[in-house]
């Protein structure tokens, strides 16, 4: 009986989410370039008297060269502090007196700049992004005081946590041939010596129209729109755009292990293989199956690592798989968990347990039941969160801003739905193997060796 009511659920899942999709397909969406390269998607979605704008350039934490990491993330941080008729923070106090949401954030690939305000005030948002765009002042005295900001930023988040400074190290291995090493927030050291100047020169080579995408989804039309954005945007001159090349990973050739001694409560087992992304694979029906993949193994409390490694044989206290295919360039796939501490399993225990799972799906391909269920998980999820303008937007700058058209969107779900048992199976014997493999074991600092056990006898200088 339970399985009978866990079938109807996803059937009926499987039925909620072929109408929406399709429904979502029909919105329209409009397409322009303006003379100065500038890119503007606008999404119609007329459900409510809202809009959200975002303003995606094609610069990130990858494209930043050694010695200046985190510089595309302070000068997300600058854009804040005026520009040629606005005053530090004031375009952030118009928008709050409005009423209007309004942030951004940097990636490997990406800086954005998003607001989410009623449509009547579309205009005043499109207004200060564009003078951003062009006349961002960038003032000394302001810069001197957001380094320390971002300084202590870096400490909060990365330095002082953990958890969070033992992935970075460990991506410092994983992405070996790869500029996705670097942190987005920077090295500390190099963060210490950006001067405003960098800041300035970067600001100058990528914000750029023709290395922008604007994308507007809500209350709106094109007719709309399209006068706002030719009074804001197109006077802003065409600058040269920059180049970008694809980071590129290493397909192999070398298991790779790196051990964290930190101040940890639990030791924690990460294996990461690189793989492509969407962006860099041979064939685009890896990407889909590699995320089909990550599906069955963990998504939602039926998945295999949940039901076998969590509660069946309670081998781990945690265990998880992530992919994420809509990169610029090389990505990892990433299994990560806790022993069990209780029935003193160890990390080569864990290991053991996850290779047993990959093998296992290397010569048995899921089962049908097991295949759709994870396909309806994925397309149901997606569905569901399109009934945000901003995760509607989101997706779009996303896949544009990496290189990907935005029409992909639309493509997903029958992409996903054409993906066999067998391509599940292909992809995980091609790309999850040891010669792909960094393994990362993340220990409590109590456990480090001894320095003076470890330290080498000093030769003797004469």
């Amino acid at each position: 009986m339970a399985r009978l009511k866990i079938s109807l659920s996803y059937m009926l899942l499987a039925l909620l989410a072929g109408p929406v999709a399709a429904d979502s397909t029909r919105q329209p969406t409009h397409e322009l370039t303006l003379g100065n390269g500038l890119k503007v998607i606008v999404r119609e979605d007329h459900r409510a008297p809202v809009v959200v704008s975002q303003l995606w350039y094609k610069v990130g934490s990858s494209h930043e060269p050694p010695g200046q990491t985190g510089i595309s993330h302070a000068l997300e941080h600058m854009m804040f502090k005026g520009s040629k008729n606005l005053g530090p923070g004031e375009s952030s106090r118009v928008l709050r007196s409005l009423g209007a949401e309004e942030n951004a954030f940097t990636s490997r690939d990406y800086t954005a700049y998003y607001q989410v305000l009623s449509r009547d005030q579309l205009p005043i948002a499109l207004e200060m992004e564009a003078e951003r765009m062009h006349t961002a002042t960038l003032p000394e005295d302001e810069f001197i005081r957001e380094m320390e900001v971002i300084k202590e930023e870096r400490r909060l988040r990365v330095d002082d946590n953990p958890n969070s400074l033992a992935y970075e190290r460990f991506l410092t291995q994983a992405h070996i041939a790869s500029p996705y090493s670097q942190p987005v927030i920077g090295w500390m050291h190099d963060i210490e010596r950006l001067t405003v100047d960098d800041l300035r020169a970067w600001y100058q080579t990528h914000y750029q129209p023709g290395n922008a995408v604007l994308i507007i989804v809500g209350d709106v039309t094109l007719d709309e729109v399209k006068p706002l954005v030719d009074s804001y945007f197109a006077p802003i001159p065409a600058g040269q755009i920059p180049e970008h090349k694809r980071p590129l990973d290493l397909p192999g050739g070398a298991e790779r292990q790196v051990t964290l001694h930190l101040d940890v409560q639990l030791p924690s087992l990460l294996l990461s293989f690189n793989v492509p992304s969407l962006s860099t694979a041979e064939n685009a029906w890896e990407v889909h199956a590699l995320r089909l993949l990550s599906g069955v193994l963990d998504s939602g409390y039926s998945a295999r690592l949940a039901s076998r490694l969590e509660r069946g044989n309670a081998i781990a206290t945690s265990a998880s798989a992530s992919y994420s295919g809509f990169a610029r360039g090389d990505t990892l796939f990433t299994l990560s968990g806790l022993p069990n501490q209780a029935l003193d399993i160890s990390l080569e225990q864990l290991e053991q347990a996850f290779w047993a799972e990959i093998d296992e799906l290397k010569s048995t391909p899921p089962s049908a039941a097991e295949l759709t269920r994870v396909k309806t998980q994925l397309i149901a999820a997606d569905v569901y969160a399109r009934d945000s303008i901003a995760h509607q937007a989101t997706q779009m700058g996303q896949l544009e801003s990496v290189g990907l058209p935005w029409q992909l969107i639309e493509e997903d779900q029958q992409a996903l739905e054409s993906i066999s048992a067998q391509q599940v199976s292909d992809v995980a014997q091609r790309y999850l193997t040891r010669e792909r493999l960094t393994r990362g074991h993340v220990l409590p600092a109590a456990t480090a060796p001894s320095t003076e056990a470890a330290r080498p006898e000093q030769e003797e200088s004469n």
